[in-house]
């Protein structure tokens, strides 16, 4: 097999913390190659050493043959290596066209402005983009920057692409039309790399699938030669159940009612515009939309975290409008938040794990000291059942990784045993272990009878788990669906703005209506 790149013995360390170790890897001309494993499996910090951002401690890179040295992302750069990474690295107030030339070598000086436009045209129309050159950045979609990024590494003559999570945030039909492009370049002779959880997209893209675990490499394989349940076997080094179970339990009246809920963002735009839905005990409700939909904002009106422009908010009959957090646990109402941000607002990343744990319900305390043995014991039994990896009990959050934080968070929420639990992203960033334990402790909550608001961003998840979808799109309710009645493909389409969207079946997918309260208005 000929190469265009081959690592050999590639290793890298923090400190004490060794992220890759001995790595042996290669990538072959003209394919497309999926980087597999756990977090914190060094997937992206030998990418990142690849596109200059680190440098190894041992081991040798070569690229078509050649041994090459990388220590800068300009020598990257000249190797034809380009990385697009999870984070974009774009000039917001600047067009397209302008993030694209201040990159391009000798642009300005020795190439004219209408020979740079031409020749970032005749890339995008090659490779089948669909950008418009002179649109501002900050007024871009997360699909467009992403198609912007790659086509900027392409203008700047990679032959090599490094794709890191593209898919995190896209539609399926954003999704769609990557894996149209990506096929393109594989076409076209270019390499790709693309780092991704998620095993279905694994399968439909890949050539062949690389798995590191724990910093090492395991395997290399073909995709069509594997599953997805093989490759999880490889990633986590046992036997993974990939069923996720949805219990039918006995409808209830509605635990919170949402009505006309209107909300603004910081920016002081209405971000949730006049909504309904309703959530029962043992029922989990997913919210469905493109990133910036007004799912962050809805969340945090429920908790009271952002004040309520229009409409009510009813939880067991008591409206909760302007009820500030600690209020609405002093009356009772037992309902629980998991933000998306975990350690800006969820933990105290600077306190011990039996801290944060306390902090939920230190005021119970009585006298002037806190009960720091039955923290450190419910703290204990957090870390034994989500299997949180960590020295002990009184390591600071910080100190974590980003999955066992959201395990923390979540250990510590289901402790207080609410009957309403709203959850945002709640296995954003985890690896495939430790996203089916979250599913499988949400689970056990909706069994007891607790109403659930599953904010999500993977469909074919949320389509398993969840007994209905609310769809939003610019904060607008498009409809709520049976789960068991639509497609990831319909979903996709209303997260884009159309209603009443027809299935196969001949029926419609979601309800365009201002009010979602009875089953007979949750059409399937």
């Amino acid at each position: 097999m000929e190469y265009a790149i081959e690592l050999k013995g590639i290793s890298k360390s923090f400190g004490p913390v060794a992220a890759n170790k001995n790595i042996n890897l290669g990538l072959a001309k003209g394919e497309i190659l999926a980087l597999l494993g756990e977090n914190g499996s060094g997937k992206t910090t030998l990418m990142n050493m690849l596109s200059g951002i680190y440098m190894p401690d041992s081991g040798s890179i070569f690229i078509d043959g050649k041994k090459v040295e990388i220590n800068s992302p300009e020598d990257s750069g000249k190797l034809g290596i380009g990385m697009v990474h999870q984070h974009f690295k774009l000039v917001e107030r600047f067009t397209a066209l302008e993030n694209i030339r201040i990159g391009m070598r000798g642009a300005g000086r020795f190439i004219h402005g209408a020979d740079v436009r031409k020749k970032i045209e005749n890339t995008a129309a090659k490779f089948g983009f669909d950008i418009d050159l002179d649109k501002v950045v900050a007024n871009m979609s997360v699909s467009e920057k992403q198609t912007l990024e790659i086509l900027k590494v392409l203008c700047y003559g990679a032959k090599i692409i490094i794709l890191d999570e593209p898919t995190a945030v896209l539609t399926v039909q954003e999704i769609d039309t990557l894996f149209a492009v990506l096929r393109k370049m594989k076409e076209d002779g270019h390499s790709v790399i693309i780092i991704t959880h998620k095993l279905n997209e694994v399968m439909a893209i890949s050539d062949r699938v690389a798995v590191l675990r724990h910093g090492e490499y395991i395997d290399t394989v073909v995709t069509k030669d594997t599953n997805e349940k093989a490759l999880t076997e490889l990633m986590v080094g046992h036997k993974v159940d990939l069923n996720i179970d949805r219990p039918i339990m006995e409808k209830t009246q509605p635990l919170l009612e949402i009505r006309d809920l209107t909300v603004k963002n910081d920016e002081g735009a209405i971000a949730v515009d006049h909504i309904n839905f309703y959530i029962r005990g043992g029922e989990m409700l997913g919210v469905a939309g493109i990133a910036g939909s007004g799912q962050k904002e809805l969340c945090e009106a429920i908790a009271g975290l952002r004040k309520i422009e229009e409409g009510q908010m009813i939880h067991e009959g008591e409206s909760i409008v302007g009820m500030s957090p600690k209020k609405i646990l002093d009356h009772g109402i037992s309902m629980s938040f998991i933000p998306e941000d975990r350690l800006g607002m969820g933990l105290a990343p600077s306190l011990s794990i039996t801290d944060n744990m306390i902090l939920k319900n230190y005021n119970d305390s009585k006298g002037i000291f806190v009960d720091r043995k039955s923290g450190r014991e419910e703290a204990q039994k957090v870390i034994d059942q989500l299997e949180v990896v960590t020295p002990s009990t009184e390591t600071p959050v910080r100190r974590l990784s980003g999955g066992n934080v959201q395990k923390v968070l979540l250990g510590r929420e289901i402790k207080a045993g609410p009957n309403v639990l709203v959850t945002a992203y709640p296995v954003r960033g985890l690896d495939i272990n430790s996203s089916y334990t979250i599913y499988n402790i949400l689970n056990e909550q909706k069994k007891k009878g607790v109403g659930i608001l599953f904010v999500g961003e993977d469909l074919d998840v949320m389509l398993e788990l969840c007994d209905k979808i609310m769809v939003i799109c610019h904060g607008k309710l498009q409809g709520v669906v049976n789960s068991d009645h639509t497609t990831k493909e319909e979903l996709g389409l209303m997260m884009t703005g159309a209603k009443n969207i027809v299935n196969k079946d001949g029926k419609t997918a979601g309800i365009a209506k201002d009010s979602a309260f009875t089953d007979e208005e949750v059409k399937a």
